[in-house]
């Protein structure tokens, strides 16, 4: 990767020479140039390593032994006839009916007499004799008039009067009674009917409990995600921009790394979010080394290797962010960049070591 960093005051010469540098730089400023970066957008591929497939097993048949009552003698009937019964019974009857024997007794009479009116009572005028005073020759003065009244006349008659009407007298004649006797029937005859119960027998067989059949078992497809970075928009350069003149001089990020790890806490994100977020959002475009690296103890393989892997974590950690990863130039140094005296074989403290055991940031050209 070709760095230009450059202080416009020291190298103003080659300045002259160069024909993409910034066209007005001031003395004493720091430029880096600022590209539209590269958009790249991970993708996640899964690849089938083996495809599923069907197994088939064989799961035999399996067989239970029973015990079953079967019939060894049917249900049947005996019949047994009961005769009828018999009995006697007395019955009286009336052999001669009684009656009566009548006796008439004539109507008796008495004489009597019957008084009849055979003509009734009246009254009528009648013309009295001449006064013997009477002074008149003609016979028929001096004569009075008087309303004589006559009574009734009656005649009397000879009758015979009933005394006692006829009667008839009876007089019982005695019934004579007689009995006979008969057969009656006690209890008709009837057939009893009992059952004689079916004979069973115990037997023991061995019965198909479940047939034999097959499982299939599906062997689900072994696949395996792979993660890929596809280039989205292809960028290019934009311009010069100027920085602090600190930014293009490596920047500390205190991390405390755990021994042998490369893995950031919590505490070590909360650094990078509070130190190296903030520059990166003020300097839309700049490209960023993440560098790493290790004291002089250990395997300088292993070292190499370990601080290669804390700066991949720290740029991972940005990705995971959003930082566009075009942006981002993870380098670890190992051993090979030690700032003190504590070089192989050299004795040094915890602390002289501890300065070499680092995480930095700077601002770079393209």
């Amino acid at each position: 990767m070709r760095k230009i960093l450059f202080l416009l005051s020291v190298f103003s010469a080659s300045i002259s020479m160069a024909q993409d540098l910034p066209s007005n730089p001031e003395p004493g400023k720091c430029y880096v140039r600022c590209t539209t970066p590269d958009v790249y957008v991970n993708e996640t591929v899964t690849i089938t390593l083996k495809p599923a497939y069907s197994v088939l097993k064989t799961v035999p048949a399996t067989f239970k032994t029973v015990t079953e009552s079967v019939e060894i003698k049917a249900a049947g009937k005996k019949l047994t006839v009961v005769p009828e019964k018999w009995g006697t019974e007395t019955i009286s009857y009336t052999s001669k009916q009684g009656g009566n024997t009548l006796s008439i007794s004539p109507a008796s009479f008495t004489t009597g007499s019957e008084t009849i009116e055979i003509k009734p009572a009246y009254a009528q005028w009648e013309l009295g004799a001449a006064a013997p005073d009477c002074s008149s020759g003609n016979p028929d003065d001096c004569r009075y008039w008087c309303y004589k009244g006559y009574p009734a006349e009656f005649t009397t008659v000879s009758t015979t009067l009933l005394s006692s009407p006829a009667s008839v007298s009876k007089t019982p004649i005695g019934s004579k009674d007689a009995s006979y006797t008969r057969r009656i029937l006690l209890e008709p005859a009837k057939v009893i009917e009992e059952i004689i119960p079916a004979e069973y027998k115990n037997i023991t067989k061995t019965v198909l409990d479940k047939d034999a059949y097959t499982v299939e078992e599906t062997i689900p497809a072994v696949t395996k995600t792979v993660s890929k970075e596809v280039l989205k928009e292809k960028g290019g350069l934009t311009s010069w921009k100027e920085v602090e003149c600190s930014l293009v001089e490596y920047q500390a990020l205190p991390i405390n790394w755990n021994l042998g790890s490369a893995t950031l806490t919590t505490e070590a994100k909360s650094i990078i979010d509070n130190r190296l977020m903030p520059v990166l959002a003020q300097n839309p475009g700049v490209k960023v080394e993440l560098a790493s690296h290790t004291d002089v103890r250990g395997n300088a393989g292993s070292n190499q290797d370990l601080s290669e892997r804390r700066a991949k974590a720290v740029a991972d950690y940005l990705i995971s962010k959003g930082v566009n990863s075009s942006l981002l130039v993870a380098n670890g140094y190992g051993e090979t960049k030690i700032k003190n005296r504590c070089k192989e074989g050299v004795t040094c403290t915890e602390r002289e070591h501890a300065v070499n055991r680092r995480t930095e940031f700077r601002l770079i050209n393209n």
